[in-house]
């Protein structure tokens, strides 16, 4: 009888806990619920020390500063019950959840699984649930696998849901976003030039703002750390593989030419080839301009070239000559894009705004660009992550992406600028 009447006590604990009303309530009245991987959807958002977050969600937390943001974006408001599922628990912890009012929990060394927090309200739109520390008696204040929502009727939301192909990754960094201009047809372009500006507070650590694309390759400026940003540009080899070692001889990139101080090597992991890059302070707030070619060498292979307009001497500067082998074109499909490459700083806006574009045909006639498709990487097209817009005002084209906002713009649609009707000046003799 006594031991009946254990297992009812213990699973009244179980399933049967106080709402922050203070009223009872019970996880058998929802019929269902959504794990929300911490792998893919958590950042650290405070404290010095660097915790890990990993594939199997907040795999660390040591330090009392730390604190941890979950971001989900949900269609409309929505009550739910908000559970934690732990790794196992190695200490006696006190942890607080930051949402719809702040909540303590008190863990047990040993526990793990589903643990109930409280019943939430989310809103309509992104939703930050913040973990922050009180006090722990072991190395971790917690190990967290995921966020779980119970809930009945309908619940429609927006995050980064499996990591296949590597997603969990992708979807930290963000939505990579681009602009493809529309070029004439029947005509055999070789420049692209194109002007961009980053407005000032827009320009994260990982910002990639490329600003002209071809078919084979990309070329623009990042942010890589606190005190060095760069100039890239980089050709493909026409050999698919992510691994540069394996490139045979014939299908390496050839370096024709290098600018002053610039790197030149290979690179690797998203396709292989010939990279370039000029460790240069470029600031937000400033227009940059960036021209290049692409052009047959009537061998069956193709030169690429890149230069930079720098403001400081007032000239253009080389930053490289590629040759591509097994490859005859002239430029295709000039575009720009906006990624993050730190997945660490992926809850973190940026934005860049690209103006003036003009393709220059083989002999040298400008024509202008000024239509634009809008499109976004695989995240974007899931709907995983929803933080990315891009499209054209105030005379320019722009991209945006990270940072969690709400109002975003459909994949797939066109846009246009206003004419600005004056072709840029260059001096072809005088390029270097």
């Amino acid at each position: 009888m006594n031991n009946i009447l254990l297992l009812i006590l213990l699973f009244s604990l179980n399933t049967v806990f106080l709402s922050k009303e203070g009223i009872e309530i019970s996880r058998d009245q929802y019929s269902a619920t959504i794990a929300i991987p911490l792998g893919g959807n958590a950042y650290q958002t405070a404290g010095s020390v660097k915790e890990k977050i990993g594939n199997s969600g907040i795999e660390s937390w040591s330090d009392h500063q730390s604190e941890f943001s979950i971001y989900i974006k949900s269609a409309e408001e929505k009550q739910v019950l908000l559970s934690l599922e732990l790794l196992e628990q190695e200490g006696n912890a006190e942890i607080l959840i930051d949402f719809d009012g702040a909540s303590t929990i008190n863990l047990e060394k040993g526990q793990s699984g589903n643990v109930p927090v409280k019943e939430i309200k989310l809103l309509a739109g992104y939703n930050q649930i913040t973990l922050k520390a009180i006090s722990k008696e072991a190395a971790d204040y917690a190990k967290i696998k995921n966020l779980i929502f119970s809930y009945e009727g309908e619940l429609s939301l927006n995050y980064v849901k499996d990591n296949i192909d590597n997603r969990f990754y992708w979807g930290r960094r963000g939505p990579s976003v681009h602009l493809t201009y529309t070029l004439p047809e029947n005509q055999n372009f070789k420049w692209f030039y194109n002007e961009v500006s980053v407005p000032v507070g827009q320009d994260p650590i990982g910002s990639y703002f490329m600003a002209n694309g071809f078919g084979e390759g990309y070329f623009g400026i990042q942010v890589n750390s606190e005190t060095e940003r760069r100039i890239l540009f980089s050709v493909w080899s026409p050999f698919k593989t992510d691994n540069p070692n394996e490139i045979p001889e014939e299908e390496k990139i050839k370096l024709l030419k290098k600018g002053e101080d610039v790197y030149t090597g290979e690179f690797g992991n998203e396709g292989s080839g010939g990279q370039s890059f000029l460790k240069y302070p470029w600031k937000a707030g400033q227009t940059y301009r960036f021209l290049n070619s692409v052009e047959p060498d009537g061998n069956g292979n193709t030169i690429y070239t890149a230069y930079f307009y720098d403001p400081e001497v007032g000239n253009w500067i080389l930053i490289a000559s590629f040759l591509r082998p097994k490859t005859d074109t002239w430029y295709k499909s000039p575009h720009s894009f906006l990624e993050n490459f730190v997945p660490q700083s992926g809850n973190i806006q940026r934005m860049g705004e690209y103006q003036n574009q003009w393709a220059a045909d083989e002999f040298g006639n400008w024509v202008e660009l000024t239509e634009a498709k809008f499109t976004g990487d695989d995240i974007a097209r899931r709907g995983y992550r929803m933080d990315y817009a891009g499209g054209s005002g105030l005379g320019k084209f722009y991209l945006k992406n990270g940072g969690f906002f709400n109002v975003n713009t459909p994949i797939n649609s066109i846009h246009n600028r206003p004419s600005q009707g004056t072709a840029p000046s260059i001096d072809w003799d005088k390029l270097p």
